[in-house]
């Protein structure tokens, strides 16, 4: 089982080495989105917590 993790974990190692060195512009697009995700998801959380001490 361990072993099988470890594998899986080294494919989605490589796969995104893959697409960084392959398309760079699309992967940088890509993390980009994800920041903003987090960015608005961390902002919700602030604004519930503000409005929840009030």
């Amino acid at each position: 089982m361990v072993q099988a993790k470890k594998i899986a974990l080294y494919m989605v190692v490589v796969f995104v080495l893959y697409t960084i060195i392959t398309s760079p512009k699309r992967s940088a697009e890509l993390v980009q989105v994800g920041f903003e995700g987090i960015s608005s998801a961390a902002q919700g959380v602030g604004d519930f917590m503000t409005e929840l001490v009030k």
